[in-house]
C-alpha cells in the first residue's frame, strides 16, 4: 500500500515505515504530524485518486529529528570587472517516519 502525499508543497510517494527527508516542518522531534492533502492511494492494486484530493484520508508520520543539508557554494563573477562574490546555503530539512496511511 502506498500513496501519493503534497508534503511542504511537494509531492512524494510514501508507504509504511519509509523514511524520507521534506523541508522543515514545525513541530517538536518525537512528535506526530497529521498529512491530509492526499493525492492518490494505492491499496494492493485498487488505485483511488482524488480531484484533487482524497476526502477523508490521511497519512500520519512521526518526526525524527531536524537538520541541515550539505552546503551549496554560489559563487558570482563578471570578467575583467573585479567582481566576485561568494555565499554559501544550507537548506533545512526534517526527517520523518511514515507511520500509517488512512484511506
Amino acid at each position: 500500500m502506498y500513496a501519493v502525499v503534497e508534503i511542504a508543497g511537494q509531492q512524494f510517494k510514501v508507504s509504511n515505515n519509509q523514511r524520507l527527508y521534506v523541508h522543515r516542518l514545525e513541530g517538536a522531534e518525537e512528535s506526530t504530524v497529521k498529512f491530509d492533502n492526499v493525492l492518490l492511494v494505492d491499496r494492493d492494486g485498487a488505485v483511488t485518486v482524488g480531484s484533487p484530493n482524497l476526502s477523508g484520508a490521511s497519512v500520519s508520520a512521526k518526526i525524527i529529528k531536524h537538520l541541515k543539508g550539505d552546503k551549496v557554494i554560489v559563487f558570482k563573477k563578471k570578467r575583467r570587472k573585479g567582481y566576485k562574490v561568494k555565499n554559501g546555503h544550507r537548506q533545512c530539512f526534517t526527517l520523518i517516519e511514515v507511520s500509517a496511511i488512512e484511506a
